[in-house]
Protein backbone atom coordinates (compact mmCIF):
# COMPACT_ATOMS: atom_id res chain seq x y z
CA UNK A 1 0.00 0.00 0.00
CA UNK A 2 1.35 3.10 -1.18
CA UNK A 3 5.22 2.95 -0.34
CA UNK A 4 5.21 -0.01 2.26
CA UNK A 5 6.78 -3.32 1.59
CA UNK A 6 7.53 -6.15 3.41
CA UNK A 7 10.62 -7.96 1.96
CA UNK A 8 10.97 -11.73 3.11
CA UNK A 9 13.79 -13.70 1.41
CA UNK A 10 13.53 -16.43 3.66
CA UNK A 11 16.24 -15.81 6.01
CA UNK A 12 15.23 -12.11 7.51
CA UNK A 13 11.80 -10.07 6.87
CA UNK A 14 12.50 -6.30 6.69
CA UNK A 15 9.28 -3.85 6.55
CA UNK A 16 9.90 -0.58 4.47
CA UNK A 17 8.29 2.87 4.83
CA UNK A 18 4.93 1.85 6.63
CA UNK A 19 3.08 5.41 5.97
CA UNK A 20 -0.19 7.30 6.48
CA UNK A 21 -1.87 5.97 3.35
CA UNK A 22 -1.06 2.64 4.12
CA UNK A 23 -3.13 2.18 7.45
CA UNK A 24 -5.58 5.36 6.44
CA UNK A 25 -8.81 3.38 4.80
CA UNK A 26 -8.76 0.43 7.69
CA UNK A 27 -7.18 -2.20 5.35
CA UNK A 28 -4.22 -2.64 6.56
CA UNK A 29 -3.59 -2.86 10.27
CA UNK A 30 -0.37 -2.81 12.23
CA UNK A 31 -0.75 -5.95 13.53
CA UNK A 32 -0.71 -7.26 9.93
CA UNK A 33 3.18 -7.97 9.07
CA UNK A 34 3.54 -10.94 11.94
CA UNK A 35 7.16 -11.23 12.98
CA UNK A 36 9.76 -8.15 11.70
CA UNK A 37 13.78 -8.23 12.31
CA UNK A 38 13.43 -4.26 11.33
CA UNK A 39 11.81 -1.79 9.36
CA UNK A 40 13.74 0.58 7.08
CA UNK A 41 12.60 4.15 6.95
CA UNK A 42 13.32 6.11 3.41
CA UNK A 43 12.22 9.28 4.84
CA UNK A 44 10.42 11.01 7.44
CA UNK A 45 7.28 12.41 5.51
CA UNK A 46 4.24 10.55 6.86
CA UNK A 47 3.10 9.11 3.78
CA UNK A 48 6.49 6.83 4.06
CA UNK A 49 6.88 6.92 8.21
CA UNK A 50 3.25 7.41 10.61
CA UNK A 51 4.47 7.57 14.26
CA UNK A 52 1.32 6.41 15.64
CA UNK A 53 1.55 2.95 13.71
CA UNK A 54 5.28 2.53 13.98
CA UNK A 55 5.06 3.08 17.48
CA UNK A 56 2.08 0.11 17.67
CA UNK A 57 4.23 -1.96 15.21
CA UNK A 58 7.29 -1.60 17.42
CA UNK A 59 5.90 -2.34 20.50
CA UNK A 60 4.48 -5.75 18.70
CA UNK A 61 7.62 -6.96 16.92
CA UNK A 62 10.36 -5.39 18.55
CA UNK A 63 11.45 -4.78 15.36
CA UNK A 64 14.43 -1.85 15.22
CA UNK A 65 13.52 1.14 12.96
CA UNK A 66 16.50 2.53 10.70
CA UNK A 67 16.91 5.64 8.84
CA UNK A 68 18.76 8.50 7.91
CA UNK A 69 20.15 10.86 10.65
CA UNK A 70 17.33 13.89 9.34
CA UNK A 71 14.35 11.00 9.62
CA UNK A 72 16.03 9.88 13.59
CA UNK A 73 15.85 13.48 14.08
CA UNK A 74 12.34 13.85 13.31
CA UNK A 75 10.81 10.80 14.58
CA UNK A 76 12.95 11.30 18.07
CA UNK A 77 10.40 14.33 18.97
CA UNK A 78 7.35 11.70 18.50
CA UNK A 79 9.84 9.22 21.00
CA UNK A 80 10.70 6.93 18.39
CA UNK A 81 14.14 5.64 18.44
CA UNK A 82 15.75 5.28 14.80
CA UNK A 83 18.99 3.42 14.70
CA UNK A 84 21.07 5.76 11.83
CA UNK A 85 22.25 3.48 8.73
CA UNK A 86 25.31 5.45 7.38
CA UNK A 87 25.86 5.18 3.55
CA UNK A 88 27.09 1.55 2.68
CA UNK A 89 26.14 -2.09 3.07
CA UNK A 90 24.33 -3.41 6.77
CA UNK A 91 22.96 -6.84 7.44
CA UNK A 92 19.81 -7.52 9.10
CA UNK A 93 20.03 -11.30 10.21
CA UNK A 94 20.48 -13.11 6.92
CA UNK A 95 19.34 -10.00 4.64
CA UNK A 96 22.09 -7.14 3.14
CA UNK A 97 20.80 -3.67 3.27
CA UNK A 98 22.95 -1.36 1.03
CA UNK A 99 21.78 2.17 2.10
CA UNK A 100 22.46 4.58 -0.91
CA UNK A 101 21.38 8.43 -0.13
CA UNK A 102 19.25 9.81 -3.03
CA UNK A 103 17.88 12.87 -2.97
CA UNK A 104 14.46 13.56 -2.70
CA UNK A 105 12.23 15.15 -6.04
CA UNK A 106 11.47 18.86 -5.60
CA UNK A 107 8.59 19.40 -3.61
CA UNK A 108 6.66 22.16 -2.53
CA UNK A 109 7.78 23.16 0.83
CA UNK A 110 10.48 24.71 3.12
CA UNK A 111 12.50 21.69 3.48
CA UNK A 112 12.89 18.93 1.12
CA UNK A 113 13.68 15.91 3.14
CA UNK A 114 16.60 13.53 3.19
CA UNK A 115 15.79 10.08 0.98
CA UNK A 116 17.40 6.91 1.50
CA UNK A 117 16.97 4.25 -1.05
CA UNK A 118 17.49 1.02 0.08
CA UNK A 119 19.08 -1.90 -1.39
CA UNK A 120 18.22 -5.64 -0.66
CA UNK A 121 20.64 -8.18 -1.39
CA UNK A 122 21.74 -6.68 -3.90
CA UNK A 123 18.67 -7.53 -5.74
CA UNK A 124 15.47 -5.27 -5.19
CA UNK A 125 15.93 -1.51 -4.96
CA UNK A 126 13.44 0.54 -3.11
CA UNK A 127 14.07 4.38 -4.23
CA UNK A 128 11.98 6.14 -1.71
CA UNK A 129 10.88 9.32 -3.33
CA UNK A 130 13.85 9.63 -5.63
CA UNK A 131 14.32 9.31 -8.78
CA UNK A 132 18.36 10.31 -8.75
CA UNK A 133 21.01 9.36 -11.24
CA UNK A 134 22.95 7.86 -8.11
CA UNK A 135 20.18 5.29 -8.02
CA UNK A 136 21.51 4.66 -12.07
CA UNK A 137 24.86 2.73 -10.62
CA UNK A 138 22.12 -0.64 -9.84
CA UNK A 139 21.22 -0.48 -13.63
CA UNK A 140 20.47 -3.97 -14.61
CA UNK A 141 18.47 -4.63 -10.80
CA UNK A 142 16.12 -7.44 -10.60
CA UNK A 143 13.05 -5.51 -9.31
CA UNK A 144 12.80 -2.18 -9.05
CA UNK A 145 10.65 -0.34 -6.50
CA UNK A 146 9.77 2.99 -7.98
CA UNK A 147 7.30 6.03 -7.26
CA UNK A 148 4.76 6.48 -10.27
CA UNK A 149 2.84 9.08 -9.54
CA UNK A 150 3.22 12.10 -7.16
CA UNK A 151 3.14 15.31 -7.47
CA UNK A 152 6.98 15.78 -8.18
CA UNK A 153 6.82 13.38 -11.08
CA UNK A 154 5.41 13.26 -14.53
CA UNK A 155 4.85 9.87 -16.58
CA UNK A 156 8.02 10.68 -18.97
CA UNK A 157 10.37 11.01 -16.02
CA UNK A 158 9.04 8.15 -14.61
CA UNK A 159 9.36 6.25 -18.02
CA UNK A 160 12.92 7.57 -18.74
CA UNK A 161 14.55 6.70 -15.36
CA UNK A 162 13.05 2.77 -15.89
CA UNK A 163 14.70 2.61 -18.81
CA UNK A 164 17.50 4.29 -18.05
CA UNK A 165 18.12 1.50 -15.09
CA UNK A 166 16.74 -1.12 -17.22
CA UNK A 167 15.58 -3.55 -14.05
CA UNK A 168 14.55 -6.70 -14.58
CA UNK A 169 11.14 -5.90 -13.02
CA UNK A 170 9.49 -3.22 -11.80
CA UNK A 171 7.00 -2.85 -9.00
CA UNK A 172 5.00 0.72 -8.96
CA UNK A 173 4.63 2.52 -5.56
CA UNK A 174 3.06 5.89 -4.14
CA UNK A 175 -0.29 5.75 -5.26
CA UNK A 176 -2.24 5.57 -2.08
CA UNK A 177 -3.57 8.58 -2.15
CA UNK A 178 -5.50 7.71 -5.85
CA UNK A 179 -8.45 5.97 -6.17
CA UNK A 180 -8.44 2.58 -7.21
CA UNK A 181 -10.38 3.19 -10.82
CA UNK A 182 -7.46 5.80 -11.03
CA UNK A 183 -4.38 3.46 -10.15
CA UNK A 184 -5.40 0.60 -12.37
CA UNK A 185 -6.00 3.76 -15.23
CA UNK A 186 -2.22 5.04 -14.72
CA UNK A 187 -0.96 1.38 -14.60
CA UNK A 188 -2.70 0.58 -17.81
CA UNK A 189 -0.35 3.17 -19.20
CA UNK A 190 2.76 2.53 -17.80
CA UNK A 191 2.56 -1.39 -18.42
CA UNK A 192 2.89 -1.57 -21.99
CA UNK A 193 5.99 0.96 -22.41
CA UNK A 194 7.51 -0.90 -19.70
CA UNK A 195 6.84 -4.36 -21.48
CA UNK A 196 7.82 -3.07 -25.12
CA UNK A 197 11.27 -2.71 -23.10
CA UNK A 198 11.81 -6.65 -22.10
CA UNK A 199 10.89 -5.66 -18.47
CA UNK A 200 8.62 -7.46 -15.98
CA UNK A 201 5.14 -5.39 -15.03
CA UNK A 202 4.41 -6.31 -11.17
CA UNK A 203 1.06 -4.90 -9.82
CA UNK A 204 0.26 -4.51 -6.01
CA UNK A 205 -2.72 -2.57 -5.82
CA UNK A 206 -4.77 -4.52 -2.96
CA UNK A 207 -3.09 -5.11 0.72
CA UNK A 208 -1.97 -8.06 0.97
CA UNK A 209 -0.95 -8.92 -2.68
CA UNK A 210 2.77 -10.53 -3.06
CA UNK A 211 5.15 -10.77 -5.99
CA UNK A 212 7.82 -13.70 -5.69
CA UNK A 213 11.06 -13.22 -7.47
Amino acid sequence: MHSCLLVDNGAARLLIDPGRFTFVEGLVSPDDFGPLDAIALTHHHLDHADPDPLAAIVQRTGAPLLGNQQTADHLREQDLTVTVLDPGEHHIGGMRIEAIPADHEPVLADQTPANTAYLIDGRILHCGDSLHPALFAHQGVDLLAVPVMAPYLTERLVAGFIAQLRPKAVLPLHDGYAKDFFVRQRYDTYRPYVERLGITWHELIEPGATATM
